[in-house]
């Protein structure tokens, strides 16, 4: 057995068996680009992409590591069109993982906002929020830290906010894909097309790319800090009013 089929067998191994994230890293295990609209769909449309599919094994675990993914149009000869599509190069990396909230500290985040995602401010059902992390994974660089009960309010703003996950829209994958964007261009996300920072402007300012020391450079995008970012967007609005 060759070394490259060794690591494709152990990483394999380490999946739940008939998982999305198994039936994807089976698709990309030839190393070759596939296709997400003829090929990733019939898997899972709604998870292909997320962290049920490629963004969960480039994350990787603390159990597994993560796998270095490109994604780029190229032309699909089963589709005829160009098409978005994945390659696993074969490499893996250090894991990117979220360690696992208590579930008494899940009960009080959600307390904390009382049950009212972010963006829209509407009290929600349990299952319709998503507790977001302010800093996103993409750029941690490691595992993520264990989560201590003990957190005060304080801190639960400092590092939570909830998000809308419902039939109509999953604001947390909107996010992790505008971090995407960010960490490959350089240039801060625009919530909803809307090109407004509360702090600097649409290029990332931190030498920092990963890292704790590189949440600095997420500050001031409306990803980060909604509220922030809807408040200091209407304070502007309102000095412009006066001056009109």
């Amino acid at each position: 057995m060759s070394q490259e089929q060794s690591l494709v067998d152990t990483i394999r191994s380490q999946f739940r068996q008939n998982s999305t994230q198994l039936q994807v890293f089976n698709l990309l295990s030839d190393q070759q680009w596939h296709c997400r609209e003829c090929e990733g769909k019939p898997i899972g449309s709604n998870q292909y992409a997320g962290g049920g599919g490629i963004q969960g094994l480039q994350r990787g675990t603390r159990s597994r590591p993560g796998l270095v993914i490109e994604t780029n149009k190229q032309y699909c000869l089963t589709c005829q069109q160009i098409r978005l599509g994945d390659r696993w190069t074969g490499e893996i990396k250090s894991a990117n993982s979220a360690s696992t909230i208590p579930v008494s500290l899940v009960e009080r985040i959600l307390k904390v906002y009382s049950y009212t995602d972010v963006i829209e401010q509407r009290r929600r059902e349990k299952h319709e929020l998503i507790i977001d992390h302010r800093f996103p994974m993409e750029r941690w660089g490691a595992s993520e830290p264990p989560h201590l009960t003990s957190m005060s309010d304080d801190e639960i703003k400092v590092k939570f906010q909830l998000l809308k996950k419902d039939a109509s829209g999953n604001h947390n994958l909107l996010k992790s894909r505008s971090c995407e964007r960010c960490i490959k261009t350089g240039k801060r996300g625009k919530p909803f097309g809307i090109r407004f920072w509360y702090q600097g402007d649409e290029n990332w300012p931190s030498i920092h790319q990963r890292g704790a020391e590189a949440e600095e450079g997420c500050i001031g995008c409306g990803w980060y800090d909604f509220e922030a970012w809807r408040n200091a967007l209407n304070q502007k609005l309102a000095q412009f009013d006066q001056h009109n």
